[in-house]
């Protein structure tokens, strides 16, 4: 782009020492937006961008990812990534101040399994997936096999994210990358034996845009293993002399194995399932209960040019991990939203349950301790002594609640056990 324009050197040291911000008053932009907005008094559109340009690259720090060609990627610790690092930190690591849902060991699961549920879903829906979310999640909750290539994604993705979860203390390895890939893509590719092994140099391997177009063209096959290795080192901070912020070792890893494509399917799957495994290793104990694929869903095109400003920018990641710190933000913003949509849910059925003529007293205080206790086991006795009512009357409160479809019952020994029905928060709303 400069090579015509050849400023003179005065007009280059002129530029050069203007009090220009690499991030543009906060925003990053990339030349295909930053032509047009208005430049500074006395500068071209050109002249702007290349100051910008120099500012950006005296800030520089460079990763160990290579493009096709053996340039490095690098990135800038522009001000709004420093702001939203903070902000990362605060709310999702450590002992940060969460809802009682996620910290009470009762309820904690549903809040987990939820998330799982969301993430597999909507990771595998921008892969191509078409089933609706009512159908997977019915699938998943009671353990049918899946039906089609769609649902058979989607279980896959929710199996990944359990599996993360318990290798979040491993460092990462060709084997284990090799695992999750082989998790993610099975009884889905054409040739079986393609899961969890490189793509072979005889498969020809691009990224499309929505309009069939070529916008990424993977390093060569004979690369990857060596690649990959590169990136597992990375990952596991043998770099330890040159301090990478978490969240940003965790969204370079995203984008490397994304960049990579090293298998003939599977790449956005496995590099999200990456993502997570970085985030969970590091201590961000809150991506446990946190979804960013239906973010990324609901504008995949910006997504999509996150990765296509990085590439046509000097491999600029600083991009992508404004991108991805934005959508990480909003996923935790979205995430507190739930709980408190939740609460309020709760605080709603307990107000009408008080005011449910059909149910006695004791009946209600049950249920509204089942609603926040939802692994709790009552007995006609346990009933009994907490109301201090005859066996005959506890007995009755508890198989009417059975009926109504509220408890579910199971004889162990000689003993019957009651529990919460596992749609019991569904069934309260509808009474």
């Amino acid at each position: 782009m400069f090579a015509a324009l050849e400023p003179d050197r005065a007009l280059l040291e002129r530029t050069l020492s203007l009090d220009i911000d690499a991030s543009s008053g906060g925003k990053y932009l990339h030349w295909d937006k930053l032509r047009h907005y208005q430049p500074p008094e006395g500068l071209t559109h050109e002249q702007w961008w290349l100051a910008i340009k120099m500012k950006r690259l005296q800030g520089r720090k460079a990763v160990p990812l290579m493009d096709r060609a053996g340039k490095p990627f690098s990135y800038c610790l522009v001000d709004p990534i420093h702001k939203m690092l903070h902000g990362i930190d605060q709310g999702a690591a450590g002992q940060i101040r969460i809802p009682e849902q996620i910290t009470n060991p009762e309820t904690r699961d549903q809040y987990q399994v939820s998330s799982l549920i969301q993430e597999a879903i909507t990771s595998s829906q921008i892969e191509g997936a078409a089933t609706t979310r009512e159908v997977a999640k019915e699938m998943i909750k009671t353990g049918r096999a899946p039906r089609d290539r769609s649902e058979q994604m989607i279980l896959n993705n929710f199996i990944t994210m359990q599996r993360i979860s318990a290798l979040k203390a491993e460092p990462l390895s060709r084997d284990l990358v090799f695992e999750i890939h082989r998790i993610i893509t099975q009884d889905t590719l054409e040739d079986p034996s393609a899961a969890g092994r490189f793509r072979q140099s005889d498969q020809r391997i691009a990224v499309m845009d929505m309009y069939n177009q070529v916008f990424h063209t993977p390093p060569p096959a004979h690369q990857l293993d060596s690649r990959l290795q590169a990136m597992c080192d990375f990952a596991n901070e043998s770099d330890s002399e040159v301090f990478v912020h978490p969240v940003i070792r965790s969204i370079i890893l995203h984008f490397w194995l994304a960049y990579d494509h090293p298998f003939v399917d599977g790449n956005g799957r496995a590099a999200r399932a990456l993502f997570y495994w970085s985030m969970l290793r590091h201590g961000y104990w809150l991506f446990e209960f946190i979804s960013i694929s239906g973010i990324i869903r609901r504008a995949p095109a910006i997504y999509g040019r996150a990765f296509l400003y990085t590439e046509t920018d000097d491999n600029d990641l600083t991009y992508f991990i404004i991108y991805h710190l934005r959508v990480i933000e909003r996923a935790v913003r979205q995430l507190h939203e739930y709980i408190a949509q939740r609460t309020r849910r709760l605080q709603e059925i307990d107000r009408r349950l008080r005011g449910f003529a059909e149910l006695n007293h004791r009946q209600r205080e049950l249920i509204s301790h089942a609603l926040r206790h939802p692994h709790h086991r009552y007995t006609i006795r346990s009933h009994q002594v907490s109301h201090s009512v005859v066996y005959q009357t506890s007995r009755m409160d508890l198989l009417d609640l059975v009926a109504r479809g509220l408890l579910a019952k199971k004889k162990i020994r000689r003993t019957w056990y009651f529990t919460p029905a596992a749609d019991l928060e569904e069934r309260l709303a509808k009474m």
